[in-house]
């Protein structure tokens, strides 16, 4: 039984029930809507302070939360949780500062504050950079994260840069989109750009107001205010596609350039 007050002593553990549920999305950072990931498990090196009253946890030092192969980890975790009618408890919400570092076998993301709405199972990453990692594929952004496990989908907010093989494309806003490869591993498989998208090729720097990229085809889609620039010279239009595979940008529809002759 767990008295209220504070519970200290190394790596102390607590166990918690949680009643969201969903089907199962391979190593991915489901959290929350793995329901056969059994109990989530409270961790801290300097104690975990029990707050009856206020139903919350509050986990200090070396603070980490794991739930089969899942863990978030911080400084301070702050865990709200609701009372049933059975005497069993069960986590709602997680908070967590200083340091923050979520992680699955195939993904982790990165930032100074977090918070993890278990019911609706979606996490808010924030910080000045905060970064998505799937193996070959990477997204920064310089205000927030948010990873909604139930669509498979990441929203990097905030100068955001996606990487992919080299490959890159920049946003304010970038929302990836992301399933399971033959290894159960998450991966990106498309992009969605939104507001002062830029790409830059080995030859070109193209500008648009929205684009969309296919991971496995290489080929990005841009629309709106389309701008591709090489050295002096401009052409713009409001469609274009750019072959991240071979570097080959191509505007569709009516163009418009400005050619700088050589002296």
């Amino acid at each position: 039984m767990i008295r209220a007050g504070k519970l200290t002593g190394p790596a102390l553990a607590l166990s918690l029930g949680i009643a969201a549920a969903c089907p199962v999305f391979g190593q991915s950072l489901n959290f929350a809507s793995d329901a056969g990931g059994g109990p989530i498990e409270i961790f801290a090196d300097d104690g975990i302070e029990w707050q009856r009253e206020n139903e919350v946890l509050i986990a200090r030092g070396n603070a980490r939360a794991a739930r089969k192969d899942v863990a978030v980890r911080a400084d301070v975790l702050r865990a709200h949780y609701a009372s049933r009618a059975d005497g069993a408890t069960e986590l709602s919400r997680l908070e967590a500062a200083g340091d923050v570092k979520i992680s699955s076998p195939s993904e982790n993301i990165t930032g100074d504050t977090a918070v993890y709405d278990l019911e609706e199972a979606v996490l808010v990453v924030a910080g000045d950079r905060v970064r998505l990692d799937t193996g070959n594929d990477q997204i920064t952004a310089n205000q927030q994260m948010e990873y909604w496990e139930r669509k498979q989908m990441a929203v990097a907010r905030g100068r955001a840069v996606g990487l992919h093989d080299g490959k890159r494309i920049r946003a304010e806003v970038l929302v990836a989109f992301l399933r399971s490869d033959r290894q159960g591993k998450s991966r990106v498989f498309r992009v969605e750009a939104f507001d002062d998208v830029v790409i830059q090729t080995e030859i070109d720097t193209v500008r648009a107001n929205e684009g969309v990229y296919n991971v496995d085809s290489g080929i990005a889609t841009l629309t709106g205010n389309v701008r591709i620039t090489r050295g002096e010279n401009q052409l713009a239009g409001d469609n274009a596609e750019v072959d991240l595979n071979t570097g080959i940008s191509k505007l569709l529809g009516p163009v418009r350039g400005l050619l700088v002759p050589k002296k």
